[in-house]
Order: C-alpha cells, then sequence, then structure tokens
C-alpha cells in the first residue's frame, strides 16, 4: 500500500468514527439512526483495525 492511500484510508477512518461517536451523543436510542451509527461506528473501527494491521505488516 503506497503511503498516500494508507493517509488517505486512515482519514476516511477517522472521519467515520469521529463523527459516528459524536452522532451517539444526540440521537435517540430508540430510533433507526442509532443503529446506522452504530453500524457505522463498528464498520469504521473494523477499517481501521484492517488498515494498521496491512500498513505494519508492510513496514516489516
Amino acid at each position: 500500500m503506497s503511503p498516500q492511500l494508507g493517509r488517505a484510508a486512515f482519514r476516511i477512518v477517522t472521519y467515520l468514527v469521529v463523527v459516528s461517536t459524536g452522532l451517539l451523543f444526540i440521537l435517540d436510542a430508540n430510533s433507526a439512526e442509532f443503529v446506522v451509527t452504530i453500524l457505522t461506528l463498528v464498520i469504521g473501527v473494523v477499517f481501521g483495525a484492517v488498515v494498521i494491521v496491512i500498513a505494519k505488516r508492510q513496514s516489516r
């Protein structure tokens, strides 16, 4: 993975996690938007873990 691609992926992950975490505090817990926000947060965290693993593997 090129450094620019890794940086872009990390920025996307950061955006997903920060925005979805912020939305969790203002959404009603019984709404459909809350469920979608939880799913977005989970996807962001998993994607972030994959990006970190790939970056560490290629740095060896």
